[in-house]
């Protein structure tokens, strides 16, 4: 005979189900990728950054001597106040482990304080971890606010040039990258076309790009020939900075009524030029970054276009991103390959962002991402007004 469930049986059920919501909720999204890269990646690389460099002849360190660094990686990455919380926490810890008790000898009774130790160092932790985690919130607010200036300092949509036709795409490895390129019209009516890698990779980075970008408009407010633009941003970047802050250049002037493209490359990678005929050429030689020394003079070079050519600008970040599985590089040989097919700028960078996510797959983007196609459109151009 079929009988009721009681209460207490539908009480634990609807309990059971409501705690099955709960654990569905609290690890949705979470993939078989994601942790096996926790502990593959990103625990490897924690230990990296807590331990420290050592010196290149340093020996192997043992076990006591790897958890002594990490131990004071996390300790001297606190606050001094947060550090005694932590310290005072694996002392409550220690002491539930040796079982610290207190004995009434009068009645015989013996109290184990070992439950109450590791409960004290749980609650310690926690509230570490929730310090931490508020901070980190608040800097990843500021790290977005960051972000949206930067893209404001970015071309935004569709570009309207003169006589040409212009895709573009932008992608970032972090919330601020270094990565810059802009297209403006000048006032003769030909077009400065620039784009530059700003060393390092966040918040250091968008702050080199942010004033590149503020240098480059009074240099090309100056004068805007390639030379004298990268000289005016050499010097700006020699006194902002360091060895360490540099950005690689590359800045044309592009006369959109008889094709010609006045340009200066300095040790950025050379954009590509596939003329309506299938033939590659690059533009730039050699050289090295703005900001390294001030007396820096990179060589300019000069080309011509014709409609149905397409010139292709980009960053390291889309020939040298990893498939981390397999250590491969998406590389500089695929970029020709990208363009052997031509078509539209628009068709071409949206087959480099293809080609790029096949290649990736599920890994992440380690640097930022940057390419830009530019065709003249085969129009005819009207000439800039005679000034007055």
């Amino acid at each position: 005979m079929f009988k009721r469930p009681g209460k207490r049986q539908s009480r634990l059920v609807r309990n059971f189900g409501q705690l099955r919501r709960f654990a569905s909720e609290y690890t949705g999204g979470v993939r078989g990728e994601d942790i096996k890269r926790l502990f593959d990646r990103d625990a490897s690389q924690a230990i990296e950054v807590l331990m420290g460099k050592g010196t290149p002849s340093e020996r192997r360190p043992g076990h006591l001597e790897r958890a002594r660094r990490i131990f004071l990686g996390v300790s001297y990455r606190l606050t001094p106040a947060r550090r005694l919380l932590f310290a005072l926490s694996l002392i409550a810890t220690i002491l539930g482990l040796v079982g610290f008790n207190a004995g009434i000898t009068a009645e015989g009774l013996s109290i184990d304080f070992s439950p109450v130790w590791f409960v004290t160092a749980i609650v310690i932790l926690f509230f570490l971890l929730a310090l931490e985690l508020v901070d980190q919130a608040r800097v990843r607010d500021e790290l977005e606010v960051a972000r949206q200036l930067q893209r404001e300092l970015l071309p935004d949509g569709e570009v309207e040039l003169p006589g040409c036709r212009l895709s573009h795409s932008y992608r970032t490895a972090n919330e601020v990258g270094g990565d810059f390129y802009d297209f403006q019209v000048l006032p003769d009516g030909r077009v400065a076309l620039m784009i530059g890698d700003a060393s390092g990779h966040g918040i250091a980075a968008g702050l080199l790009m942010a004033t590149a970008k503020a240098a480059l408009g009074v240099a090309m407010d100056l004068d805007p020939r390639p030379a004298q633009v990268a000289a005016v941003l050499n010097r700006s970047l020699c006194r902002t900075g360091d060895r360490r802050t540099f950005m690689t250049f590359f800045y044309g002037v592009l006369d959109p009524w008889q094709g010609r493209l006045d340009y200066v490359c300095a040790g950025h990678p050379f954009p590509l030029l596939r003329r309506a005929t299938g033939e590659i050429e690059e533009l730039g030689t050699g050289g090295l970054p703005l900001g390294l020394r001030p007396t820096l003079t990179p060589a300019t070079g000069s080309k011509t276009l014709a409609p149905g050519d397409l010139l292709l600008l980009y960053t390291d970040g889309l020939p040298e991103a990893v498939h981390q599985p397999s250590g491969r590089a998406f590389g500089f040989d695929r970029l020709p390959r990208l363009l052997a097919d031509g078509g539209k700028p628009e068709s071409v960078v949206q087959r480099a962002l293809d080609a790029l996510e096949r290649h990736l797959g599920d890994s992440p983007l380690l640097d930022d991402v940057s390419l830009a196609v530019l065709a003249l459109d085969g129009e005819q151009v009207p000439p800039p007004p005679a000034p007055v």
